[in-house]
């Protein structure tokens, strides 16, 4: 069953807030591209060179773009799963837009120092904690203020929200002194995804066969 409150008046749709974070999310994860190229003009051996020197760009890209696209999912989750938006979550939901949009610098130091300077891992690691916990606060202030459909999925949310601030609030100490360490951890968040996933996907199969869960 939905549960609505409506106790503040001011409180609006999430679409437009929705559409918003569809279009920061996308240039986000574009402008992560720009990093990763290959100069023209080159001969064959520094050509295959350049390539070389290119895999930590693709690899940054790489683990940047995937989590991107979780915290998007998740995003959108969050605000679908309210019943209106305003106030104190929307501001949270703007805070989280505005780390967002920075990724790509962390992203860059990551992909050109790696783990010979700990603190662009340590740094990484810290935004994206961050972001995680901002959407933890408007999505806790969402479920208090608004209301928040079926109780099954907020939890499954929290969970899979807590879980990346879990790996990457660890890593953040562990990277000053193992860098290299850190960012293996790191890896632990996307099999950690995969097994919420298939909780979650089993509990609403359940609730759908037993034809709802009442809140």
């Amino acid at each position: 069953m939905v549960r609505v409150s409506t106790g503040n008046p001011s409180a609006a749709s999430p679409d437009r807030l929705i559409a918003l974070s569809d279009g920061i999310f996308a240039i986000a994860m574009t402008l992560l591209a720009l990093d990763v190229r290959v100069p023209p003009g080159l001969d064959s051996e520094r050509f295959h060179e350049a390539l070389r020197e290119s895999l930590p760009d693709l690899a940054a890209y790489a683990l940047s773009f995937l989590i991107l696209a979780i915290f998007w999912r998740d995003q959108r989750q969050i605000l679908v799963m309210s019943a209106r938006v305003g106030g104190i979550p929307q501001h949270f939901a703007l805070a989280v837009l505005g780390v967002i949009a920075i990724v790509p610098f962390p992203t860059s130091l990551l992909a050109e120092y790696g783990a010979r300077e700990p603190l662009a891992v340590a740094s990484y690691a810290a935004t994206i904690c961050l972001i995680d916990l901002l959407q933890l606060a408007m999505f806790a202030t969402l479920r208090g203020r608004h209301g928040v459909r079926e109780i099954g999925e907020w939890r499954d949310t929290a969970a899979d929200l807590g879980a990346t601030v879990l790996v990457f609030g660890a890593s953040v100490p562990i990277a000053f002194f193992f860098p290299q360490a850190a960012m293996w951890i790191w890896l632990a968040l996307f099999p950690a995804k995969v097994v919420l996933g298939n909780r979650e996907r089993r509990r609403a199969n359940e609730g759908a066969h037993d034809g709802g869960t009442e809140d």
